[in-house]
């Protein structure tokens, strides 16, 4: 067979889809001894050349704005944080990019996940400034900064960045200024989506459950994400 991703996309591209398809098509090749035993071991499986640092869920946050957007409700831009490891996303619709918006988004991230062990972001000044840097230091989180020299360090969020655009786009459909109060809509989706490179959707991976999404969200949710589940392999599972 080829990779899951690849199956699945033959799959959609013949016109055909279900609810479980990339989750099928992943069990499908693990399964499959021909497959595992002349298939090459990726850069991610194999291997380490360095000690494996223990990392839990919700202790790496990536963070980024999305926008501007055409205004909805007063708001142009959207905040969103993404956890490497459960691809566990919050967002916030917001009329600005400064560092008080964000400094109050990340207030209210600890509050419910704990605090983390290191935030990526990129080199924006609504990231790098004293009020960020004086927060970070009050909670001991170690800033990482991304940068062109490694595109895995900003490659989960770039990802989840196209991800919500997508589930946005079709949830929104012809009246662009209703983007905010579908917001909520998108997250549940993302959430609740199977990702091929988690083995499972992060709802579960954090909840320990499988969370059911009403049939039309979910039908705009597995076309949405379909581009996405593809694109992981060039942002790098890291």
């Amino acid at each position: 067979h080829y990779g899951a991703n690849y199956t699945a996309k033959k799959v959609f591209d013949s016109g055909f889809y279900w609810p479980t398809i990339y989750k099928d098509a992943f069990q499908l090749v693990k399964r499959c001894d021909s497959c595992q035993s002349q298939g090459k071991i990726s850069q991610k499986d194999e291997m380490p050349q360095k000690s494996i640092q223990v990392c839990e869920i919700f202790d790496v946050w990536g963070i980024d704005f999305m926008g501007p957007f055409p205004s909805s409700k007063g708001n142009k831009f959207i905040l969103f944080a993404v956890d490497y490891l459960s691809k566990w996303v919050e967002a916030k619709a917001l009329p600005t990019n400064d560092a008080r918006v964000v400094v109050k988004f990340l207030k209210s991230l600890f509050s419910r996940f704990g605090t983390p062990k290191a935030i990526i972001s990129d080199r924006g000044t609504h990231f790098c400034n004293y009020q960020f840097t004086r927060i970070m230091s009050k909670y001991e989180i170690t800033h990482r900064l991304s940068t062109a020299y490694h595109p895995q360090t900003s490659g989960q969020v770039e990802v989840t960045n196209r991800g919500l655009k997508q589930i946005l786009k079709r949830t929104v459909g012809e009246n662009r200024t209703l983007w905010s109060d579908k917001l909520e809509d998108a997250l549940w989706a993302f959430r609740t989506a199977f990702k091929t490179y988690v083995g499972c959707t992060p709802y579960r991976l954090v909840y320990g459950k499988a969370c059911h999404l009403p049939l039309e969200l979910e039908h705009k949710a597995l076309w949405a994400l379909k581009q996405v589940n593809f694109d992981l392999k060039t942002a790098g599972d890291h």
